[in-house]
């Protein structure tokens, strides 16, 4: 059975230096292979492995601006490491 979906939003207004102080604890979470994300409400734990899936989107409109930095990948378990295990072989003739 899989386990309950947790999510974590935040939301505030920062200034440039409080972002990049969070932008650098995103990059020593990824570096040490554990990110703990944490406010008043809620906290969750992520551990990125493997190859990520990164996409970065900016977008300008008249006095508007957006950034977007998505990561994303999937955790593999022991149950889906044994569904992606590749087998070769040949039949006897």
């Amino acid at each position: 059975m899989k386990p309950p979906k947790k999510k974590f939003h935040h939301q505030s207004i920062q200034d440039t230096q409080s972002i990049l102080k969070i932008l650098s604890a995103v990059i020593a979470g990824l570096e040490q292979g554990q990110l703990i994300l944490s406010d008043q409400q809620d906290e969750i734990t992520l551990s990125p492995q493997g190859l990520l899936a990164l996409k970065l989107t900016a977008c300008q409109d008249e006095d508007k601006n957006t950034l977007s930095l998505k990561m994303r990948w999937q955790t593999e378990t022991e149950e889906t490491a044994k569904k992606n295990t590749l087998s070769v072989y040949v039949e006897p003739k």
